[in-house]
């Protein structure tokens, strides 16, 4: 029960679930603002810097997390963080507007969500055990696609119109998060030894320790499978919402009790889209019940399989049936593939180096956005069918990759225990 978990778990729900509320009323449209402000050329090159920004931060803050603590950086990042949101505030308000000023503060930000997030998935694992991670993840996933969606909703009313309103709203929700982060979280790593300021922020160093990482295979191979997994996530915001805005002409449809609407290709990618989030917030629960005592490696390996056949069909299908019908399935797969996989990530990561893993975890994410912007282009030369194919075809990578991890991590295992056998 959640209840039951380890204090800084529910906290750290708690803390994200308000963060992501807010955030999501903010962060998602400015790029409508920056190109309003300046341009959309200007707007794509600042958004870019951001991203590269934050995730150089991130190999920073994971490399950090694990050299003086968990909590210190949660709690450096959180005052990064209401420093920011107060400037933000300040160059958005009655008296001053300034573009540029916005988009430093938004470069802080990213510095500190850099800082935070890898220290805060650690502390995640580090408090968490086995029997626990499937649901903890579970209702941590159904939290930040709850938050997400109220944020999207209030905010694509009130962006435009009271931009500032939301700011403060921002900054006073930080302050909370600062006060939890700082009075009701507990530090769950003792650093062993002392390193000074030199090495510890010395490029050198902090190389040397993301080496390690990169040999570890079994890592590396869950790593490929999970790259292989959110590169067809990532092809809903390109390929497939060019296809479906291309390919689906602006029409009336009948819903239910004779209520018409008119449903343009880009209005049924957001429907679609209502639809998954809907879907996991409202299934969740059931799904994570139906998980417990089963293989998570099994588990996990048809979450992956249901997932790509859902957007296989979102690649080339026109029938607004089917499209719904794929999304209920690549929901499942969702459901079932995120927990169990972040689960299996946290028994695969060095328990020394769960900050610089973490981290390194995020070019999942990245890499996975790289690949959905080249589906864009993939997608002219091979047609919707074959992009269906070519999701499937992701999706068994995925699944081979996560074996070869998980079969080289348990063997890695049995020689370290036969070593220590044979030593006695």
């Amino acid at each position: 029960m959640f209840k039951d978990m380890h204090p800084n778990i529910r906290v750290r729900i708690y803390t994200s679930f308000m963060s992501r509320v807010i955030g999501s009323m903010i962060f998602p449209f400015m790029a409508i603002y920056f190109a309003k402000e300046l341009n959309t050329t200007y707007a794509a090159i600042l958004l870019l810097i951001q991203v590269s920004v934050q995730f150089i931060a991130s190999l920073y803050g994971g490399y950090l997390a694990d050299s003086v603590g968990r909590k210190k950086m949660m709690v450096i990042g959180e005052w990064m963080k209401v420093f920011a949101f107060a400037g933000m505030m300040f160059v958005n308000s009655p008296f001053l507007t300034s573009a540029w000023l916005t988009f430093l503060m938004l470069l802080i930000i990213s510095i500190s969500t850099g800082f935070v997030n890898p220290a805060a998935d650690a502390m995640l694992i580090d408090v968490s055990t086995k029997e626990n991670r499937t649901l903890m993840y579970s209702i941590n996933y159904w939290a930040v696609n709850l938050s997400i969606m109220l944020g999207l909703i209030i905010g694509g009313w009130f962006f435009e119109s009271h931009f500032f309103e939301l700011l403060i709203s921002l900054l006073a929700i930080s302050m909370v998060t600062l006060w939890m982060t700082i009075a009701l979280i507990h530090e769950t790593y003792s650093v062993t030894q002392s390193r000074d300021v030199e090495n510890l922020f010395g490029l050198k160093t902090i190389i040397q320790s993301y080496q390690t990482v990169i040999r570890d295979l079994p890592f590396v191979w869950f790593t490929i499978g999970g790259v292989a997994i959110l590169s067809i996530e990532y092809q809903r915001n390109h390929f497939i919402s060019i296809r479906l805005e291309n390919e689906i002409q602006a029409q009336v449809v009948s819903l239910f009790g004779g209520m018409e609407i008119s449903l343009s290709g880009v209005k049924l990618l957001s429907l679609l889209t209502v639809e998954n989030t809907i879907f996991i917030i409202l299934f969740t629960a059931v799904i994570t019940k139906w998980l417990k005592n089963k293989s998570e490696q099994k588990i996990m390996y048809i979450g992956f399989l249901l997932f790509g056949l859902g957007y296989a069909v979102l690649a080339f299908s026109n029938n607004f049936i089917s499209l719904f019908l794929a999304v209920a399935v690549l929901s499942v797969g969702e459901l079932m593939y995120v927990p169990t996989r972040q689960s299996l990530l946290a028994e695969i990561v060095d328990d020394s180096r769960r900050g610089s893993y973490m981290a390194f975890n995020g070019f999942v994410f990245q890499i996975g956005k790289i690949f959905g912007v080249f589906g864009i282009m993939t997608g002219e030369l091979l047609g919707g069918i074959g992009m269906g194919v070519l999701y499937i075809l992701f999706a068994c990578i995925g699944i081979f990759c996560s074996w070869i991890a998980l079969t080289k991590k348990r063997r890695n295992e049995q020689m370290i225990l036969s070593s220590r056998f044979k030593a006695e």
